[in-house]
């Protein structure tokens, strides 16, 4: 894995410095991240399941896509880079909510992490990066809930975290297409 740089942050998101990604998901650090979710215009979500070799959560189910931000880059500009560069595609995106989670990993790795939530609805073609994405679907919501009881090991953390608050949002609101 490159030297990629993740941005410390403080229980408000404050910045308070940069550390190598590695290093700071091995010492449990605090510090910014943001979660993609896209739906169709049939209200499936878009799940990726993350490649086998990744640092962590390997061939796991989670959302679209998701990552950190580099020092300097606003969440709304990696979001969409990230988005391209995982999934082949873009499209408008608001952020929906922010939230904070911990969570220990099998492999030593603790997440650690003040995630932006954005969401988006896409009808285009879906073009992975192999290197990122082993798998890809399009989901109904109520499908989603019954794997999470019936298979939540399939899934990472923080998805079983999001996805409630972010299905409840979907269902009230109409998101930009």
């Amino acid at each position: 894995m490159s030297l990629i740089p993740v941005i410390l942050v403080n229980e408000r998101d404050e910045p308070v410095g940069t550390m190598e990604k590695l290093e700071a998901h091995q010492k449990g650090l605090l510090h910014r991240a943001f979660s993609v979710f896209i739906i169709n215009s049939k209200g499936q979500m878009l799940l990726q399941q993350r490649a086998l070799d990744k640092y962590h959560s390997g061939g796991l189910w989670t959302n679209t896509c998701c990552s950190h931000p580099l020092p300097g880059e606003d969440v709304p500009f990696a979001a969409h880079r990230r988005l391209q560069e995982e999934m082949g595609f873009d499209c408008p995106l608001e952020t929906i909510f922010s939230f904070t989670y911990r969570a220990e990993l099998n492999n030593g790795l603790t997440e650690n992490e003040f995630d932006h939530v954005l969401a988006g609805t896409y009808d285009g073609a879906v073009l992975p990066d192999a290197t990122e994405v082993q798998s890809y679907r399009f989901v109904p919501l109520e499908e989603i809930r019954q794997l999470l009881v019936k298979e939540p090991t399939s899934f990472t953390h923080w998805f079983h975290l999001a996805f409630p608050k972010v299905a409840a949002f979907l269902e009230q609101q109409t998101l930009p297409a």
